[in-house]
């Protein structure tokens, strides 16, 4: 069985949020075909999206050409809108959760659901938390990488760890509003090396914070296989040594890291070789970002491709480490 795990989705009739609370930051559906719609932030086109984003017959139709079984469904991040208030923001939330509650109510046996938390209140994240995997029957939460700047080891976020990992929740990171976004406006380089250094920041904060050691049934998967967090742990490892009066944790960070799970959507066998070596093949899970442009096309190509690996672990890592990481048979 084929499992993407790294799909985002939005409804075709998202409200204009823009217009109710008076805030042009709020995410926008501007229609420009019938089968293709324009996000729009600010006035501004944020992205271009096909009906694939949102028709759940579409998708199904790709997956069925793409030999995949079932599809993970996550909001799109820049629908996080960690920046505003909660109360506002649980409004959007309730809205994407509850859509992708009823898309996998629909097609049961083709899609799972995470849903997502306005993270700037605990309270809020929590109470929205337990209606996602206690009343629509999701799967887990998906949370960006920073809130509003505070890295995932915040004080703040505390709470929210501690009740994910009471309720078994799994949680998804993903990168948003990146670190040094002033360097990064050409080149699309926010995609190439923004995403994956904001991943690693948020990898090394959950560690070096001591999130990890102080809850460490929590299970957390880092999306683009980490970013660049694998291959600097080294790193992270070696100034734990040498700055003993920084340390907030008994073990070095390799040590915590074994714990995470990665998606594998790194594009290269050489890097699923290279997680599966560092971290173990059970810790990788097939993504691909459907439906975006920098997705893998046919989902789990690049694990086909890794020629290193035993055709046990290509299926664990296809489809089974999902299944488990999600708490699904």
């Amino acid at each position: 069985m084929r499992v993407d795990f790294h799909t985002h989705i939005i409804p075709e009739d998202l409200p204009n949020l823009a217009e109710k609370f008076q805030g042009d930051r709020w995410p926008t559906l501007q229609r420009t075909c019938t089968c293709g719609a324009n996000i729009m932030v600010a006035g501004k086109v944020f992205r271009e999206v096909t009906d694939q984003v949102w028709d759940p017959q579409k998708r199904i139709h790709d997956m069925e050409r793409e030999n995949v079984d079932m599809q993970v469904l996550s909001p799109i991040p820049v629908t996080f809108s960690y920046w505003a208030p909660p109360k506002e923001a649980e409004v959007l939330a309730r809205i994407q959760n509850d859509f992708i509650a009823e898309t996998v109510k629909q097609y049961p046996n083709r899609f799972a659901g995470l849903g997502t938390v306005p993270l700037q209140d605990t309270e809020t994240a929590i109470r929205e938390m337990d209606r996602c995997m206690h009343e629509l029957g999701l799967r887990g939460i998906e949370i960006g990488t920073n809130v509003n700047g505070k890295n995932l080891d915040d004080p703040s976020l505390i709470e929210f760890f501690e009740m994910s990992e009471k309720w078994g929740v799994p949680l998804f990171v993903h990168p948003w509003e990146t670190l040094g976004r002033d360097r990064i406006t050409r080149h699309n380089l926010m995609y190439t090396v923004g995403m994956p250094s904001e991943t690693a920041l948020a990898g090394a904060s959950l560690i070096l914070g001591g999130v990890l050691d102080k809850f460490p049934k929590l299970k957390i998967c880092l999306s683009h296989g980490g970013g660049s967090f694998p291959f600097i742990l080294p790193r992270l490892d070696k100034g734990w040594k040498v700055w003993p009066h920084l340390r907030l944790i008994e073990q070095p960070p390799s040590y915590y890291a074994k714990s995470l799970y990665f998606d594998a959507l790194v594009n290269d066998p050489t890097n699923i070789q290279y997680l599966v070596d560092r971290f173990g093949h059970d810790k990788v899970l097939m993504g691909s970002d459907y439906p975006f442009l920098l997705r893998e096309v046919p989902p789990g190509d690049t694990i086909d491709q890794t020629l290193t690996v035993t055709e046990e672990q290509k299926r664990a890592m296809l489809g089974e480490n999902a299944l488990r990481f999600l708490n699904m048979k």
